[in-house]
């Protein structure tokens, strides 16, 4: 079905929403304070040792309902006026003279450390401000949609209403007690128009514009750098980002300008093994009957959509842009299947992976530690859980959901008195901060999704197995989703699909991107992490909407990673850039970096932690992985030793594409050092699993999402996870099918 997303059965009885605290002392947790949600509770307090969030929300009264964070431009609500906002193709800054403009595809740089755009500054290519207030007192965010936002300039009866978003080669305005002023920050060229004319064409730093005042209007001091529109009685405008100079293409752009964008909205279709993704603009005309607009696509859009797309393009950090003209268009991808657990087949020695769960069962548990820490713990258990399982070690296997279940009711337990471990809910931002926070999850709403995708992969591990457990915990398992990807456009506590940029097609680590270059986005394969506990979460419960969301993001980002992070058909770097991989995915650049260490492990590794099952999106293109690891391996501090760094992962990532290496180096190196949030189980199931069975095979895809197929000297490997007690029959789009067993994981090889 299509998704418009529709209230879920969870809000049906939503609880007392109170105020949480702001800036300002912590409070002592009292049974006032808290609220019951199934056998669980969360706080409406700051509890002691948590930051709190700013009391102030730049937004007009207008906009009601949680306020989202986590977004391109969400520095627009958190600041007095903006840091820079990349849109793509242009880039803009809220200031107190208006709205700057500018064309950071126009220069793309790369360099040893990054991928650069061209600077967005508080002049930008030129200002669109008001004729009536030269300074305004702050912007605010005025509202927004799917991937539009408008910037709202106001004071007294002189108000600005700039509206602009992701695609779109547009900004659209609004005016109110005053006359559209434009502050060039060189004198502009006009080559199209002249005084007497509404439209304008003009180049102003080598970049060409198209100036679409109301008919009827003129223009005023075309002679220097502040040009006026007299609006003739009309309080609408806009401007346009040209491709080039040509008259056609001014009257083409002319033809949609007056056809403003006032709303865009994207919807989702899981099916048949593909996810299919519309995305929607609505218009209001203020002059003629045009019906649509232009719009640049991603090359993770138009690589994947049939609509007819122009000759024009931009530039971009992210690549080529490339122009389509309607109303809408629509992407389709197959779904990467994912499992549990990986087949038992992929345990070479069971005696010898019996040692290490063994090992694994007795360490003592380490104390509770920040929402980030105690996730990789979690992650690490849930591992153990499902290698336990189809050994069928079903005692060790108790030892590891006992202690999930312990840690994550104590999360989801907020006890009088206790100010940790547990959750809060700020009504005021409509977030929910676990405490102990890290990493400004708690002042900044940073990398929710990052910790929170540990968690419910966790509680998706002991709903498998458990239940009557999921049910008692569920509504605290549906606050860390909501919180991250609610997806009902409805939920009154949280907004929809928070911190995954629906246009750019991958997720914004920052909460409040107060940063130049934007909002920023490092370990994407967390990002996917989180994705995956919504798929297995949502299956393991009989929530499609949960799953199919978890569907829809976990591959519309995989293709992202692999078009931005990995850049596997090598189209979209700079031909100049000496990397194979990005560390940082920012707005306004591409790094090769990280927030904590510049070793080259660290730098493409954390795109790949935490290993799981779900992780074999990224060995869709072995040959991509044989050049990245080719690359590590010739240029890591340590040389070929993996007994430094992150070696482990260094060898698992190769696994996708050369397992028998990777094979001997753990069957020779048994107790090799790892990555925090690793085991030698789970790389020993990992590696054996490619080596034994073949290469992850994307040419095929199933009905069910359940699954993975594997190709090893022309012969293949299915395999399906069931989670119904009846038996299901799975079909895969090379024509194979058989009967999954329920409630496990069936392996069918081919003759």
């Amino acid at each position: 079905m299509i998704y418009s997303v529709k209230p879920s059965s969870f809000i049906a009885s939503l609880p007392r929403l109170l105020s949480c605290a702001l800036v300002g002392a912590a409070l002592t947790l009292s049974a006032e304070d808290r609220v019951v949600m199934g056998a669980g509770s969360y706080s409406t307090v700051l509890p002691e040792g948590c930051e709190g969030l700013p009391e102030a929300i730049y937004k007009t009264a207008d906009v009601s309902g949680p306020t989202v964070t986590g977004q391109w431009w969400s520095s627009l609500v958190w600041q007095k006026f903006s840091s820079n906002l990349f849109a793509h193709p242009m880039g803009m800054r809220c200031t107190a003279e208006g709205l700057a403009v500018s064309y950071p595809g126009a220069v793309i740089v790369a360099s040893e450390a990054a991928i650069m755009g061209g600077a967005v500054t508080s002049q930008g290519d030129f200002k669109i401000g008001h004729s009536e207030m030269p300074q305004f007192p702050t912007a605010q965010c005025g509202g927004y949609s799917d991937w539009f936002v408008t910037a709202a300039f106001l004071q007294g009866e002189a108000s600005l209403k700039t509206s602009f978003g992701h695609g779109s080669p547009y900004v659209y305005c609004q005016y109110a007690g005053g006359k559209p002023m434009l502050y060039f920050s060189d004198a502009p060229r006009v080559w199209a128009g002249s005084a007497n004319n509404a439209v304008l064409g003009v180049t102003v730093k080598g970049n060409h514009y198209g100036l679409f005042g109301a008919t009827g209007s003129s223009w005023s001091g075309l002679d220097g750098k502040v040009f006026t529109n007299h609006t003739n009685g009309k309080g609408y405008f806009s401007i346009a980002l040209l491709p080039d100079n040509k008259p056609e293409t001014l009257a083409c752009f002319q033809r949609h300008a007056y056809n403003h964008v006032t709303g865009t909205r994207i919807e989702y279709a899981v099916g048949q093994g593909k996810v299919t993704t519309r995305y929607q603009f609505k218009f209001k005309a203020w002059e003629g009957d045009d019906t649509g607009t232009l719009f640049a696509l991603y090359p993770h859009q138009w690589k994947y959509s049939q609509d007819t797309l122009t000759e024009m393009t931009y530039a971009s950090v992210r690549g080529a842009m490339k122009v389509c003209e309607g109303a809408s268009f629509e992407t389709e991808t197959v779904i990467q299947g994912v499992l549990p657990m990986f087949p038992v087949e992929g345990v070479a020695d069971r005696a010898r992976m019996l040692g290490y769960l063994q090992a694994e069962a007795l360490k003592k548990p380490p104390d509770f530690a920040d929402t980030y820490w105690e996730g990789k713990y979690l992650g690490r258990l849930v591992s153990l859980s499902g290698i336990a399982d189809v050994i069928g070690a079903s005692d060790l296997q108790a030892v590891f959901i006992n202690e999930i279940k312990r840690r994550l009711e104590n999360w989801f337990t907020a006890l009088v008195g206790e100010s940790a471990p547990l959750f809060y809910y700020n009504a005021n931002w409509g977030s929910l901060v676990g405490n102990r926070a890290s990493y400004g999850s708690d002042k900044s709403l940073n990398d929710h999704h990052f910790h929170y995708g540990y968690f419910i992969r966790a509680a998706a591990e002991v709903a498998r197995v458990d239940p009557a457990w999921a049910e008692k915990w569920s509504p605290m398992v549906m606050l860390l989703i909501r919180d991250i990807a609610s997806p009902d456009r409805a939920d009154p506590m949280f907004p929809f699909i928070r911190c995954f940029d629906k246009y750019a097609g991958h997720s914004w680590a920052s909460g409040d991107a107060n940063f130049a270059d934007g909002n920023n986005q490092e370990s994407s394969s967390e990002s996917m992490n989180a994705w995956y506990g919504m798929i297995l979460w949502g299956e393991a419960m009989g929530d499609e909407a949960v799953r199919d969301t978890g569907i829809f993001l976990y591959n519309t980002e995989r293709l992202a990673v692999e078009e931005y992070w990995f850049d596997v058909s090598g189209t979209n770097f700079p031909e100049d850039f000496p990397q194979v991989a990005l560390g940082m995915v920012w707005g306004g650049k591409g790094a090769f970096a990280t927030w904590f260490s510049g070793d080259i492990d660290c730098i493409h590794g954390i795109n790949w932690l935490p290993f799981t099952p779900a992780s074999i999106y990224m060995g869709r293109y072995p040959e991509y992985v044989k050049k990245n690891y080719d690359r590590i391996t010739a240029k890591r501090k340590g040389g070929p030793d993996f007994g430094t760094g992150w070696g482990d992962l260094v060898v698992m990532f190769n696994a996708l594409s050369d397992p028998q290496s990777a094979a001997a180096y753990i069957d020779s190196h048994p107790d090799c050092k790892l990555e925090g949030g690793n085991t030698h189980a789970f790389m020993y199931h990992w590696i054996h699993t490619f080596n034994r069975l073949g290469l992850n095979d994307a040419s095929v895809y199933s009905d069910h999402p359940f699954t993975n197929v594997f190709i090893k000297d022309g012969r293949k490997t299915y395999a399906a996870y069931n989670f119904d007690s009846k038996p299901l029959l799975v079909r895969f789009s090379d024509g194979t099918q058989f009967e999954a067993k329920g409630r496990s994981l069936t392996v069918f090889k081919e003759e």
